[in-house]
């Protein structure tokens, strides 16, 4: 054997080791993608009856809030009759009960100044003779 073919022998198992080197990682590299393709596969087939449930959540939800938006419709108009009844008895009983509250003040300011007078009156002569 000459020196060149000892030379491409040496080459060609250079490059062979270098294919096998190289041949483990993409095996590897493999069996992680068909890993990776299993992992999704089943989260694909996971992810169908959670999305059912939120499907069927979402309809609860929604039908609640309909019912939610009646009761506040209702309240709605349970706010206006009773505003509407707040303004009759005020235009009703409101005036009047003004005047008596105004009248019964006046007879208690009237009754107390009469009280003064007279208590006045009484120690007046009482002071008198004390001197």
């Amino acid at each position: 054997m000459s020196a060149g073919q000892i030379a491409a022998l040496i080459a060609a198992g250079a490059f062979v080791v270098l294919v096998l080197l190289l041949a483990i990682p993409l095996l590897k590299l493999g069996r992680t993608l068909d890993e990776a393709t299993i992992a999704i596969r089943k989260a694909h087939e996971s992810s169908d009856p959670i999305l059912l449930g939120a499907n069927e959540t979402i309809t609860h939800v929604n039908t609640q809030l309909e019912r939610v938006d009646g009761i506040t419709a209702n309240a709605q108009a349970v706010t206006g009759n009773v505003s509407a009844l707040s303004s009759v008895f005020t235009a009703t009983l409101g005036g009047p009960l003004v005047k008596i509250a105004a009248l019964s003040y006046g007879l208690s300011k009237a009754v107390r100044a009469r009280r003064r007078k007279q208590e006045a009156k009484a120690a007046a002569p009482a002071r008198r003779r004390k001197k």
